[in-house]
């Protein structure tokens, strides 16, 4: 065996593609706190390690704990773990070398951001259990990746504020809204093992209006951001084309064909946190503070 091709199997187990819905959200973050007190070359390339330490930590525990979950459902049965690609204490020592790689990037970043590691962690790891007791489990997973700006926010600054907040919240509400149209497709697995969800409780056509809802409220948050953080007309437009990117996502979604999930899920999602990232820093470069800007990047 190569040595890429373990590699590789980590990567696929951790579905390390999917970095990119929380990756540009958090890189937001650190450009709105970048713009208020500036930020080191340094400091940007722990967030990205902090990042993908904590995701791959929460994939990794995930894919544990749902291995026997997965093994009896045919859409996840061919996943690493069920297969016997990868081995439970292989992978148990990726997550804590992940968990270990986190806290270790906190420690680098400041002092706030140490004490909160064990938080997230707690967090990304917690949601796993979720879907055992609660259909909740979707905006479990939202805070989750709502944590991303935020705490790439505290990275830079060493303290809260209210517009990273707000961001929070909008990845919240926007993760929660698609992982409801994501677990539609197991929505008869789920009911028939006693696995909770917003599909299972309410059906499926109440599960995609409560998505469209929660996706209502991701706009009104990134509006809400705009406005306490005194952004323009750049980033207003790239909100109006998120919301339009969104609509497209729920038109593709139909209780009774549920074929374009993927679509929906991986390309119209990527599409939408990369353009929030593109049209957030092109407001930040272009029309906001240029002293600042040239100054703070070290």
């Amino acid at each position: 065996m190569s040595f890429a091709e373990p590699v590789l199997s980590y990567g696929r187990m951790i579905r390390f593609s999917h970095s990119i819905f929380a990756l540009p959200f958090a890189l937001s973050g650190a450009a709105l706190a970048a713009a208020v007190s500036g930020i080191q070359g340094a400091q940007i390339g722990w967030i990205v390690v902090a990042m993908v330490a904590a995701r791959s930590a929460a994939m990794g525990f995930n894919r544990l704990v749902d291995r026997h979950i997965d093994a009896r459902n045919p859409r996840t049965a061919q996943r690493e773990l069920p297969r016997g690609v990868l081995s439970p204490p292989a992978v148990w020592l990726f997550v804590i070398l992940s968990a270990l790689g986190l806290i270790g990037a906190a420690w680098k970043l400041n002092p706030l951001c140490l004490v909160l590691s064990p938080v997230a962690l707690f967090v990304i790891g917690g949601y796993s259990f979720t879907k055992r007791f609660t259909w909740g489990s979707h905006l479990v997973l939202g805070l989750g990746l709502g944590l991303a700006p935020l705490g790439a926010w505290i990275a830079v600054t060493g303290r809260f504020d209210l517009s990273p907040a707000l961001l929070g919240l909008a990845v919240l509400s926007w993760v929660a809204g698609f992982d409801i149209l994501y677990s539609c497709q197991d929505h008869e697995y789920d009911q028939h093992t006693g696995l909770h969800s917003i599909p299972v409780r309410f059906g499926l056509q109440t599960a995609l209006r409560l998505a469209q809802l929660l996706h209502v409220f991701t706009i009104g948050f990134m509006v809400a951001v705009g406005l306490t953080a005194g952004l323009r007309w750049i980033y207003f437009i790239g909100v109006a084309a998120i919301c339009l990117l969104l609509l497209w996502e729920h038109r593709l979604m139909k209780a009774d064909d549920l074929t374009k999930v993927n679509t929906a899920f991986m390309t119209a999602n990527s599409i939408i946190s990369v353009a929030y990232f593109l049209f957030t820093l092109a407001d930040l470069l272009l029309l906001g503070d240029q002293t600042l800007w040239a100054a703070s990047v070290t």
